[in-house]
């Protein structure tokens, strides 16, 4: 009679699960850290080699990356890290506008005062980190992915995360642009004064103006 657990045959997924997870977040990480630049071809037999894996858990964590939009595959010609092109940097700044500004309406309005006590700390790093660029990059993207967080809409956090991981692909980033960080620092000033007056109007319209100049800045970086 079989015992009440997984049979061999029936566990043997869950290691392959876990093994071609685990391939997708070296890749990830990788690309990310642009080692895999965008555009590039992924040599599959090199990376089995130095991962020490077959080619099934690497396909498997190839289709995971391509899910993400990280990874492009080609019929015939295999896969490829992501190359952000024009239109797609252009719709996913009108996206993360849409999605961030109304975030940021309804945490001013809704916030408490030690969330909004946070936020301001988290703006900090923002006012310290120049000129280090790394820095401010950090500490920007922690300052927009708390107020995501203190709004509490999962989905528009899943959607968000998904689309900031693919702008990192973009070879333009709108702070690359000389002068940017600066720019941005006093947008996020303006941002942070409205959020504490609890302004909810003026606040989606700061956040919107922000993500309009972050784009404008990526064209003329270009």
């Amino acid at each position: 009679m079989p015992s009440a657990g997984l049979s061999d045959s029936a566990a043997a997924p869950l290691a392959s699960l876990a093994l071609y997870e685990q391939v997708a977040d070296r890749l990830r990480q990788r690309i990310l850290a642009r080692e895999l630049e965008p555009g590039s071809w992924i040599d599959e037999l090199k990376l089995c080699g130095e991962l020490g894996i077959s080619r099934t858990p690497l396909r498997e964590a190839l289709k995971v990356l391509a899910a993400e939009g990280l990874v492009t595959m080609k019929l015939r010609r295999g896969a490829y890290v992501t190359e952000m092109s024009e239109r797609d940097v252009r719709e996913a700044y009108q996206l993360l506008s849409l999605l961030e500004s109304d975030a940021a309406s309804r945490v001013a309005a809704l916030a408490s005062d030690v969330e909004l006590a946070e936020l301001a700390t988290l703006h900090e790093a923002l006012e310290t980190a120049l000129p280090d660029r790394d820095a401010f990059f950090a500490a920007n993207e922690q300052f927009h992915l708390r107020i995501l967080e203190i709004e509490g809409n999962r989905w528009r956090q899943q959607m968000v995360n998904d689309l900031r991981r693919l702008m990192k692909l973009n070879r333009h980033h709108s702070l690359f642009r000389e002068g940017r960080l600066a720019e941005s620092l006093g947008e996020h000033r303006a941002l942070m004064q409205a959020l504490l007056a609890r302004d909810a109007d003026a606040t989606a319209r700061l956040m919107r103006t922000h993500f309009e100049n972050g784009l404008a800045a990526t064209a003329q970086a270009r």
